[in-house]
Parts: structure tokens; sequence; C-alpha cells
């Protein structure tokens, strides 16, 4: 079929001038997203087992519970999780000191070391991120950032995402 001489393009192009702030957060945001999950698959790892790995680094001997608590997701959820880096000997449960009901998480020696692979990805993947900035200009983007998302309510170091995962709604409810 013939396409008409005076076909409109205009969806077909960018914008001309510059994106909203907003829009270029939410770009900036999915893309550093999907490049930080190509590079933890090179470990075996998914985005959600680093957050699960920073809260253990940070505190030791937590509960299911309590980490479900930290990350904003449900415990249900946590299980599946908690279950599958257990299986590769990265993290183990062990009876909690102070209930006899729940089990304390622990990273285990090979979780350690995974956790120190994690870090490296998260550098590198920040550097690459941000090459386009000086040192100055990143630390400065950082602080504005972090004054934004504490606006927002956002908790600090836990991924969103999280919140939204296993949950029957899309978006996750503040209180």
């Amino acid at each position: 079929m013939k396409q008409p001489a005076n076909k409109d393009t205009t969806c077909a192009k960018p914008p001309k001038g510059r994106s909203g702030a907003a829009f270029l957060l939410a770009q900036l945001g999915a893309h550093g997203a999907s490049q930080f999950a190509a590079r933890l698959a090179g470990l075996q790892l998914v985005p959600a087992h680093a957050g699960v790995f920073r809260i253990l680094a940070a505190t030791p001997a937590i509960t299911q519970q309590a980490l479900a608590t930290a990350l904003g997701t449900l415990p249900s959820r946590l299980v599946a999780i908690v279950d599958e880096l257990e299986s590769k000997g990265l993290i183990e449960r062990r009876p909690h000191a102070s209930d006899r009901r729940s089990y304390a998480l622990h990273l285990t020696e090979k979780g350690k070391a995974a956790l120190q692979s994690i870090g490296k990805v998260a550098r590198d993947h920040q550097q690459d991120l941000l090459a386009a900035l000086s040192e100055e200009e990143q630390a400065t983007l950082g602080s504005l950032l972090q004054r934004v998302a504490d606006q927002q309510g956002l908790t600090r170091g836990v991924h969103p995402g999280f919140g939204n995962t296993g949950r029957d709604e899309g978006v996750a409810k503040r209180e």
C-alpha cells in the first residue's frame, strides 16, 4: 500500500530541546537498572539479591521478618529469595539467639565473597553510568538526588521496586 506524501512523522522524532528532569530521571533509572541487572547476571544474581546482601551485611543475624520490613516487601515474597540464596550456599539460616520461633540470616563465606563482587559491579556500574560527570559533579548530583528521594519519603538504600514485588496492586501504599 502506498504511503501518503504528507505523512506526519512527528511521533517518530524525539522532541527538540531539553527533556524535563522527571523524564530524564525515569529514563536514566530504567536504563541504569537494566544495565545493573545485566552486570549482576554475570554473577548469576539479580538486583533483588543485591538488596538482600546489602541489608544482611549491615545487619547480621536479622530475622526474615525484619529483613522483609527493611526491604519494604511481603515476607512471603522474601521466602523464595532467601531459599534461592540459601540453595546457592550464599546465606544460611541459624536458630535465632533470643527467639526460638525465628531464624537469623547470615552471609556464608561464599556469600561474603559474592558481596565483594557485587560491590565491584556496583562501583563499575556507577563509574560507567556517570562517566560524563566530574567527581565533583557526581557528588553534587548524588546529594541533590538524595534530597529529592528524602522529600519523596523513600527509604535510604532500598530500591522501591521491592515494595511492589508480590503485591496485588501495582503501586506500593505509603503509610
